[in-house]
């Protein structure tokens, strides 16, 4: 059910609301703001790039190999943070 505002509360009255500024907002370095003509700019520079990148690939198949790789101070730092971590499964909300 829906229950409905009764009149003595201010939100429900448009008149005691002052009006929205409308001047423009300050932009500074670092801003982000949407504009059409930017997301046009990504997407050619995505479509430009190759799907396959053949330098990543010879990366990751070298360190595929190496035994040495992840080093054993990364796998233990890995391995901590996962048993720190809360287990989510467990989460109800």
């Amino acid at each position: 059910m829906i229950n409905s505002t009764p009149r003595s509360d201010p939100i429900a009255r448009p008149d005691l609301v002052a009006p929205a500024a409308t001047r423009a907002p300050v932009l500074g370095l670092g801003t982000d703001r949407f504009s059409a003509g930017n997301s046009a700019a990504l997407r050619a520079a995505l479509v430009a790039q190759p799907e396959i990148r053949p330098e990543v690939v010879a990366r990751g198949r070298a360190l595929a190999v190496d035994p040495s790789y992840p080093s054993v101070e990364v796998l233990r730092q890995v391995g901590a943070a996962l048993l720190s971590s809360p287990d989510l499964t467990d989460d109800v909300s």
